[in-house]
């Protein structure tokens, strides 16, 4: 997969270097690079944003160097091949979720926009929807000062589903919302830890009982903490 970032903080995305999506990049499984925006300006100052049309308060990114940007990232389009996904983080955005993410490590090409400010021009998205899928991506409901942070997120939620990257591809099937449930809680030894001990039937070694524990715990975890994610009952 190749993973594209158009940001002003470029060097914000060094943490990529480090732990599994490290090692995916240097075996080849991810490529990534990050593009400065401010590279595609023409003023002295590198300007990338401007005061918005109607008033209000903060700048908007200008389109611009977006269009710049994007037009060298997306290229030429080829009918022979599924287009990029153009991913703008937004709190105006479709929710982030576990599918979400496994859906997009299916694709060839994610293209991630951060923005700044109070935004980006609306046109940027209008135009590059034309040549690629654009979708904007809500992490959650709540704001940040830019889609850094929140790219870095949906990157490592993606960048792990890609086949290679997670070394035992078992872990990934019990894990929180991979199949709608909350993760039930695990242990390690000792067994006895300032008082504390592990449930007994996870020292059985009555593997069918355990997986039925083990559910009834998924059930009663996302019971207690979110239970938006059960069905009717």
């Amino acid at each position: 997969m190749r993973i594209d970032v158009v940001t002003i903080f470029p060097e914000f995305f060094g943490v990529l270097d480090i732990s599994l999506l490290g090692r995916a990049r240097q075996s080849g499984i991810i490529e990534f690079e990050a593009h400065d925006l401010r590279a595609f300006t023409h003023d002295r100052h590198r300007t990338v944003d401007d005061t918005p049309y109607g008033g209000g308060a903060g700048m908007v990114m200008k389109p611009g160097p977006w269009g710049e940007a994007l037009d060298t990232i997306l290229g030429e389009p080829d009918s022979a091949e599924p287009g990029p996904v153009v991913i703008f983080p937004s709190p105006a955005g479709e929710p982030f979720t576990q599918r979400m993410a496994r859906e997009l490590a299916t694709r060839d090409h994610l293209v991630f926009g951060c923005g700044r400010y109070e935004g980006i021009d609306q046109r940027v998205f209008e135009h590059t929807a034309t040549r690629a899928e654009v979708r904007l991506v809500s992490l959650g409901d709540y704001v940040l000062n830019g889609g850094e942070v929140a790219v870095m997120a949906m990157i490592e939620a993606i960048g792990r589903l890609i086949p290679g990257v997670v070394g035992n591809p078992e872990s990934l099937v019990e894990e929180s919302h991979e199949d709608g449930l909350l993760e039930y809680p695990s242990y390690t030894k000792p067994a006895n830890w300032r008082g504390l001990e592990v449930p007994p039937i996870l020292l059985s070694g009555n593997h069918r009982a355990i997986d039925e524990w083990r559910h009834e715990q998924q059930l009663e975890r996302t019971r207690r903490v979110r239970p938006d994610l059960l069905p009717p009952a």
